[in-house]
Order: structure tokens, then C-alpha cells, then sequence
């Protein structure tokens, strides 16, 4: 920001949800999520052609880690252009087909769309969407009217430009025409929409097009940028060629760390007297040179007269709502998948969001919770960071741990560089099975998640949240950003460093609130207001579940979101000592734009009872297998009714008295009508 007119809002809460909330009123609440967003999703920039990327699908399956959704990075294009498919790599038959195996295993599809537009370079050069784009008058202007010319990918190009009339419908067409191409996607990934340019200035304004290049520097992968580097923490006294994880049961990360050090980083000014656009007043100290470096001058034009300099924030949100919508036109009544590198005020009515380009390091791991939890501020909840880090080389360790972390994210996508190390899931066996266990996890919460994220859309409520939100009176809390709330219920403590087998983590509540390991659903013997150590084995990451709570599950997490919806339903209580528990699910189809058919099951335990009450209109197909019941009493029930039937037979439930525990799996509900268990 570098000046104009600025509006202040104030939100009195007084809670920190309240006023996450308040703010999601002005600006807008969260885009609803189809389901299937909530899978693991695989990606990398340096797929070479469709077989490699096939394969990677094959390989997932056959190592039984559930991959929901397969993207492709720039590699899909002929000579880098946005719209289109290599004719040797990637030919249109050939993904057409790829595309349907994914569709007729229930997964899914998304490919990168880059902010900007191949200018074409000569006479004969064809090129569909710069044509039509041009008839239609779409893209940004110089000051004199002249097409403003940056540089990407594919050489030379323009921009368009949100604010002329026409650019909504033609941006619409275009992925109309890619779609039925053969590149029939599900989602659509937007990437470097701040938007990025290698050049300052209309740097092809004149230039012979004809000699546009990439420039190599910013190109991974080709000579003079490979991606060398040992991965952090290599140590090469003990490392043999592939990287060893452990000698004699002994983590190896070792002495030579490779941490880079990181360089710090008017309204109406179109009709202003006096003012350098390119170089204004003011401007902001970002030891990059001019403002415009890497981006969109500030003085390129709009078609109302606008100039970037006022509007240049906005670029990538006007970018979202024209995507958004265009899938919408595409697909009616199914909800839009967007996840963009670009955001501003009111994003999240229309995109997701991941971190951006990090770096395969154990900083940057850490570094990714803060980022989610800001943009549960922002009203952007549906946000995630690379896992296992984008640039550089990860390794084994470092992987494994961030693939748990990752599964308890709300985007869950593991994304890496050109000619870096390979770090798809499947590579390691401890990664693998590390990976396979936190994604059982996270696909049997997905209705909790789902209904965290009904609620965002709803009213704007942080389905992830900072210790303090929940507990705004500890201070003790204040600080912490090692560990984080899923809703209200689920606390993550995930491991952040290398070469340990325990991680610390406090337990809100001050004593006073009891937290439940998910794994052996023992409660923890935690320190009051200080630090708890925890076992964490590589390949363990700690999750408890706070009393009081109700959670509903899929009681068999499948390989498909699509598979583990069908699966029967469950229920885990946990209650308090005076017996009290509380939940929501949100329950619908999964994919229909709202307003549409919809329930919600609200779930109340008290001492020796427990009831589930539905209230909506959406007919809920699967049936309440199984009711876990922690903290139902130290002594063994006696007697287990069912909407006031007796459970006779003894093999339909159990009861552990260390736990407390209380598990009746001879439950076959229509979760559709009122329900109530008791038990004496």
C-alpha cells in the first residue's frame, strides 16, 4: 500500500472469534468447499509429459496412499502458453483419456493457470486467446494506449484487464475451450496473478517479439539454475547417496545445515499533476529497486482510466471472482475449486490459498502454521503450504513430518520444483506409512472438517484457530505458534525440528479442562499452564481430543473421498466429568452451490445419555455404525438402551474401566430421525 483514501473499520468482538467474524460480515464470508478439496492432492513442476504424470498415480495406489486430486504444473503447455496442451508431451488425446481414468477412479484434475497472455510473435504465430482477446479490447494499456507488454513464461506478453467490459466473458470462454479440448478440469490452480513479470516496465513495447526468451535465471532446472543443493542438514561423513534417515537406530540430521539467509524484503493517481507513477512518493522500502520490479508497472492502464498504482492489489481478486464465476457458467449449481497465490479483502468468497513458493526446510515448516492461522484472520480459512517444502531438496525426515502436519492442514497438497529431489509420499517407506496413517485420520474427520467449513461459509467462523482464541485468558497461550486448534475440539502438536523422538506442547485449560490422546484415548497427565513433553516417534504426530466434545466420523476412511462418504457413520464422545458433551455435523451432498438440501445433527450427552437430533431437509444416506463413548463412567454399565430398547446381546458393546470407555458397535441408526442411547 502505497497511499489513497483509507476507510477504518473497527470490530468489537469481544471475542477474538467475534471479531473474525465481524470482519468476515464486511468483506465477505469463505467460498463453500466442494468435498472432494479435502483430499491429498500431488503436484510438482517438472512432470515431463502425461505418462509421467499417470504414473505417479499408479505409484500412489499401489503403495495405498489415498491421492483425491492430480495437478499439472506449467509442463502441460505448448511453449508456455496458458490454454493449451503440448502436442508432444501432453497431447489433448492423451490427457483427454488421462483425465477420464482419473474421473472413473472418483479422483480429480487441476491444472496451473498463469496470469499472463502470450503476445504472438509473427505473422503466421496462432494463438486463440491473445487473438480473441485483442478483438475484444481486453488487455492493459501503456499511458498512450498501447498494449502494456511485460514478460513470463512464454516471452512477451499482456495482461488482462479486470476492469474492461468484456474481459469476464472472454476469460470464460477460454477455459470453455480448454475444458472441452481435452483438459476437462476439475479446479483450477492460479498462479503467479499479482501479477508476476520478469521485466520493469512494457518491456516488449518496440522489441523484435520474435526474440523474446524466458530468462534463464528464473527458470529451474535448465543450465546455470539447477536445483543442487544437499538437502538441509546433509551431512556427508555419514549420508550415503540416497540419504540415510537413521545408522543403528540413530536420526543422522547433521552438521552441515545449508539455512539460507534471507534478504529483507493515491487514489486517482492517474489524474494527479506531478506524480511519477513509476516512481512515486512514498515509495516502499523493499531493497528491490523500483516498485514494479517482478510485477506489473504502476503506471500500466486501465480501461476506466484507473492506473495500477491505485489498483494493482486488486488484480489478483478481480482474477478470483472472473474464475470463479467462469466455472460456475461452466458447471451450474457445482461448486467452484480455485486455489490462488494472489489475495486481498474478500478473496475467500471465491479462492483458496496456498503459501506460495517455500523453501524445503525445517523453518519453513514451522513457518506454514503461522501462515494458515493469519488467513483464518483474513477470512481465507481454506489455506495451505507446500508440503515438504517447494524449493531445494527435502529429505526423508523432514518429508515424513511434514506430511502429517500437512493432513491436518485445511489444503492438503504436497508441490515441488523442477529437477529437485522427487518427494512425492511414495518414495520413502517411512514416508508412506507416515503419510497413509495421518491421511486415515484426516479422511475419517471429514465430517468435522466439513462442518468447520460450513460454519466459515456460514458466518464467517476460523475453522483453524490459535490456542488463545479458544482460551483467551491464559496469556500463557498468547505466544504460542507451534501448535494449533482444529475448531474447538482437536489440538495438533506436531514435531518441527530434526533429530528428535518427543515434542513439548502445552495443554490449555489451566488443569482445569481434560485432553484425551486420539491414538489410545487416555487422558493426558498434563503440566498446568506450562509445557508437556510427548512421545513423538518419527512418524507420530500428536493429536488430543478436548472433553466435552462430540465428534461424528466415517468409521471406514476409504482411498476416495467419494468412497468415504458411503462409509457408515460413527460417533466419538468425550465427556466431561459431569458427564456433559456437544456437537454439530453439517451434513449435504457434498458439491451443490447453497442454497441447497441440507441437515445438521446436533449431538448432546449428559451423565448416562446421550441424543442426536437431526434438523434439515437433506436425507442422509448412511447409517450410525458405532458410538464411542470416553469418560461414560468407572463402572461397567448394566444396562444399554436404544431409542428405550435393551441391547441384549453382550458382543454389541464393552467397557473399559481404566478409560472409561464405553463402545457400542451394534448400532444400526437412520440418522434422519431422533435418536437416544442411555446406559446405567
Amino acid at each position: 500500500m502505497v497511499g489513497g483514501t483509507l476507510d477504518f473499520y473497527f470490530f468489537s468482538g469481544p471475542s477474538p472469534q467475534k471479531v473474525i467474524e465481524q470482519y468476515g460480515e464486511l468483506v465477505g464470508f469463505p467460498t463453500w468447499q466442494p468435498a472432494w478439496g479435502f483430499g491429498f492432492h500431488l503436484c510438482r513442476w517438472g512432470y515431463r509429459d502425461v505418462n509421467d504424470t499417470r504414473e505417479q498415480v499408479t505409484k500412489m495406489r499401489e503403495a495405498n496412499i489415498p491421492l483425491e486430486v492430480m495437478w499439472n504444473d506449467i509442463d502441460l503447455y505448448h511453449a508456455l502458453r496458458d490454454f493449451t496442451t503440448d502436442p508432444f508431451s501432453f497431447p489433448a488425446d492423451q490427457m483427454a483419456a488421462f483425465i477420464g481414468e482419473l474421473t472413473a477412479n472418483q479422483q480429480h484434475y487441476i491444472p496451473i493457470v498463469d496470469a499472463a497472455i502470450a503476445k504472438l510473435v509473427n505473422a503466421s504465430d496462432t494463438y486463440d486467446p491473445y487473438s480473441r482477446g485483442s478483438e475484444l479490447d481486453v488487455w492493459m494499456k501503456n499511458p498512450d494506449g498501447s498494449e502494456y507488454l511485460g514478460q513470463m513464461w512464454p516471452g512477451y506478453t499482456v495482461f488482462p484487464d479486470w476492469f474492461a467490459n468484456n474481459t469476464e466473458s472472454f476469460w470464460t470462454d477460454a477455459l470453455r475451450n480448454w475444458s472441452i479440448s481435452g483438459v476437462n478440469f476439475s479446479g483450477i490452480w492460479l498462479d503467479v496473478n499479482e501479477p508476476s513479470s520478469f521485466c520493469i516496465g512494457s518491456c516488449g513495447t518496440g522489441a523484435n517479439l520474435t526474440a523474446a526468451t524466458i530468462p534463464t535465471m528464473f527458470f529451474p532446472g535448465t543450465p546455470g539454475n539447477l536445483v543442487t543443493e544437499y538437502p538441509e542438514g546433509y551431512n556427508d561423513t555419514i549420508w550415503g547417496p540416497s540419504g540415510n534417515i537413521t545408522i543403528n537406530g540413530t536420526l543422522t540430521f547433521g552438521n552441515h545445515s545449508l539455512a539460507r539467509v534471507l534478504p529483507k524484503r493515491g487514489l486517482g493517481a492517474a489524474v494527479e499533476p506531478n506524480v511519477n507513477l513509476n516512481n512515486p512518493p512514498y515509495a516502499l522500502h523493499n531493497a528491490d529497486g523500483f516498485l514494479s520490479t517482478h510485477t506489473v508497472s504502476t503506471n500500466a492502464t486501465h480501461a476506466n482510466g484507473a492506473v495500477e498504482l491505485d489498483t494493482h492489489n486488486l488484480w489478483g481478486l478481480m482474477e478470483e471472482k472472473a474464475t470463479h464465476l467462469g466455472l460456475l457458467e461452466l458447471r451450474p449449481g457445482k461448486r467452484p475449486f480455485l486455489i490462488s497465490r494472489s489475495t486481498f479483502p474478500s478473496s475467500g468468497k471465491w479462492t483458496g490459498h496456498w503459501l506460495g513458493d517455500n523453501m524445503s526446510k525445517w523453518r519453513y515448516m514451522y513457518l506454514s502454521i503461522q501462515g494458515v492461522l493469519q488467513f483464518q484472520l483474513f477470512q481465507i480459512p481454506f489455506v495451505g503450504a507446500d508440503t515438504c517444502g517447494f524449493q531445494g531438496n527435502t529429505d526423508e525426515e523432514l518429508c515424513n513430518r511434514w506430511m502429517q502436519l500437512s493432513a491436518f492442514m485445511p489444503f492438503y497438497r504436497n508441490h515441488n520444483v523442477r529437477s529437485a529431489l522427487s518427494q512425492e509420499p511414495y518414495r520413502w517407506d517411512s514416508v508412506a506409512e507416515a503419510s497413509r496413517t495421518a491421511i486415515n485420520i484426516r479422511y475419517s474427520l471429514l465430517p468435522y472438517w466439513y462442518t468447520l467449513f460450513a460454519n466459515a461459509s456460514l458466518r464467517g467462523t476460523p475453522p483453524i484457530r490459535a490456542l488463545f482464541f479458544e482460551f483467551p485468558d491464559e496469556p500463557e497461550l498468547f505466544a504460542v505458534d507451534r501448535q494449533y486448534l482444529i475448531g474447538r475440539d482437536l489440538l495438533v502438536t506436531p514435531v518441527l525440528t530434526p533429530n528428535v523422538s518427543t515434542v513439548d506442547g502445552i495443554f490449555p485449560g489451566q488443569g482445569r479442562v481434560q485432553w484425551r490422546d486420539w491414538y489410545t484415548h487416555e487422558i493426558v497427565d498434563a503440566a498446568v499452564s506450562k509445557n508437556t513433553t510427548l512421545d513423538a516417534p518419527l512418524g507420530h504426530i500428536n493429536v488430543h481430543i478436548r472433553e466435552g466434545s462430540a465428534l461424528l466420523l466415517y468409521d471406514r476412511p476409504a482411498y476416495t473421498i467419494a468412497e468415504t462418504r458411503q462409509s457408515p457413520i460413527s460417533l466419538l464422545v468425550t465427556q466431561a466429568p459431569d458427564g456433559y458433551a456437544f456437537g454439530t455435523a453439517y451434513l449435504d451432498d457434498g458439491e451443490s452451490v447453497p442454497p441447497t438440501p441440507n441437515t445438521t445433527l446436533t449431538i448432546t450427552a449428559t451423565k448416562g445419555a446421550l441424543t442426536i437430533c437431526p434438523c434439515g431437509t437433506f436425507d442422509v444416506p448412511q447409517r450410525l455404525a458405532k458410538v464411542v463413548v470416553l469418560g461414560a463412567g468407572p463402572i461397567c454399565p448394566v444396562e444399554i438402551l436404544i431409542n428405550g430398547e435393551r441391547v441384549d446381546d453382550d458382543s454389541d458393546w464393552e467397557f473399559d474401566a481404566k478409560l472409561g470407555r464405553l463402545v457400542i458397535s451394534g448400532v444400526n441408526l437412520d440418522l434422519n430421525v431422533h435418536n437416544t442411547l442411555t446406559w446405567k
